[in-house]
């Protein structure tokens, strides 16, 4: 008895349909609840007055709530290491912030006609929520455009968020499923069930991708998010994979899709995708941010940051893009003084040297690894692995740890990878897709922080192939 009732206490049930961040001691359902009452009942002095039976449908049906339960619970925990871990100076890599007290709104419109911007008009809209709300650009299917730096990624973290902590006004509170991937994750993976029981609930052992499967085909309300199609591995490919059918609309077709990007797919469903891009920060945006992630209600800071961006008209333009006015701003609030730029590559110039600062000055610190300048000035090869991979047909934006490493020699991609500008990050190692999740391994991939610093480095390697051509042209 003692035994039968220690397995019904670990049953983890939510009958509320509750589902909160955290796992809290759940309540047994309703088949468990009475059977933990029959092992009571026939303990004490009394005649029990009633007899439990088995019902398998029920029983069934209980097991899919607790595996529900489970998934939902699981996707949240993977959600909440992702939105707070916002880092907007890479490297102060000590100093994260949570999405929501960081993101802010910046512009987002829509294109009037599906599936095609040249006969339709661009029309402005009050919020990225709009984007699920408004009837205009009610659809199954969004693709949501926007160069790099323009917060496609922070997008969608605030939306898990939303979702994870319940937010009234958020137009996602009522979903019972989102699914948050990263495409650049999922190379060589055709399975979508398989991707999020590698990617985003690998921690629970209970949740198969067959699971996932049928609790996704069991539920009413699923919201898809795929983030960053253009560096996807697979793109435009048509590998048949569960990532291009979706994009057809030929799966998943009664839940809502959102793929970000900063190009459209070859193929996708033209006639029931919506086209929704994020044009950047304006001057309300970029002072709601000093406010909100900055300034903290000092009025001084306020003021001191908006000097520095009077000082420097060339960076106007540059700051409409959000990471770029996000960086401008967190590292004049960290210097002590603010520099006059005379163009954009001498500022980019001076915020790949702040990386490197930083990093000179906790190598000051006692028992700390010795700073070695000579990398900060030579990177002749890390620009050419960067020209390569923008170069090649199917741009290479991710490579090997082992094989980069090597090329670059360890010491300068250690460097790289302290100071920010590299980090690392955990892919699949699929070759054949046959492959049970469970066997699945994982393999550690390198990248640069952001795609626009993998441009800037190419662009050394750059002028040296243009500098050869000219001289074999004289």
């Amino acid at each position: 008895m003692e035994n039968l009732r220690s397995k019904f206490e670990t049953l983890e049930v939510d009958p509320s349909g509750e589902q909160a961040v955290d796992i809290k001691e759940p309540s047994l359902s309703s088949s468990a609840q009475a059977a933990q009452d029959y092992v009571t009942s026939s303990q004490s002095t009394e005649r029990p007055t009633f007899v439990v039976r088995t019902d398998n449908v029920t029983s069934t049906v209980t097991r899919e709530q607790d595996k529900k339960y489970l998934l939902v619970n699981a996707l949240k925990r993977r959600y909440r290491t992702q939105y707070d871990a916002i880092q907007p100076i890479p490297y102060i890599k000590e100093r994260l912030y949570c999405v929501d007290k960081v993101f802010v709104e910046g512009g987002t419109e829509f294109c009037s006609s599906r599936g095609t911007a040249v006969k339709g008009e661009w029309v402005r809209v009050n919020s990225y929520r709009d984007i699920f709300t408004d009837s205009r650009i009610k659809s199954t299917r969004r693709i949501i455009e926007a160069e790099a730096g323009y917060g496609k990624s922070t997008v969608t973290l605030q939306l898990a968020y939303d979702w994870c902590n319940g937010v009234e006004s958020s137009p996602l509170k009522d979903v019972e499923i989102l699914i948050l991937l990263r495409l650049r994750q999922l190379g060589n993976i055709k399975s979508i069930y398989k991707a999020i029981k590698l990617f985003l609930v690998a921690d629970e052992p209970q949740i198969k991708s067959s699971d996932i499967k049928n609790i996704i085909e069991s539920c009413s309300s699923v919201e898809v998010l795929l983030d960053g199609y253009d560096e996807y591995p697979d793109k435009d490919k048509g590998t048949g994979s569960d990532v291009d059918r979706i994009i057809k609309n030929a799966l998943f077709e009664d839940f809502g899709v959102s793929l970000t990007t900063r190009y459209r797919p070859q193929y996708y469903d033209i006639y029931n995708t919506k086209l929704v891009r994020l044009v950047g920060f304006d001057e309300k945006a970029r002072d709601q941010y000093i406010r909100k992630a900055i300034a903290g209600g000092n009025e001084e800071i306020v003021k001191e940051i908006k000097r520095a961006l009077k000082a420097n008209p060339i960076l106007d333009d540059l700051c409409q893009v959000p990471i770029f006015f996000v960086m401008f701003a967190h590292m004049t609030h960290e210097k002590e003084y603010f520099q006059t730029f005379k163009s954009v590559t001498e500022f980019f110039r001076y915020m790949i040297q702040c990386f490197h600062d930083h990093m000179r000055n906790k190598s000051l610190d006692k028992n700390t690894k010795k700073h070695m300048s000579e990398y900060e000035i030579e990177h002749t090869e890390l620009s050419k692995v960067a020209f390569e991979g923008l170069s090649n047909e199917n741009q290479q934006l991710a490579w090997g740890k082992e094989k980069l490493a090597k090329r670059l020699g360890e010491g300068f991609y250690d460097h790289y990878i302290l100071v920010g500008i590299l980090v690392e990050e955990e892919v699949a190692g699929v070759t054949n897709d046959m492959t049970p999740a469970k066997y699945i391994q994982t393999k550690t991939e390198t990248r640069f922080y952001h795609k626009l610093f993998c441009e800037y480095f190419a662009s050394f390697a750059l002028v040296v192939k243009i500098a050869a051509l000219e001289m074999q042209l004289r």
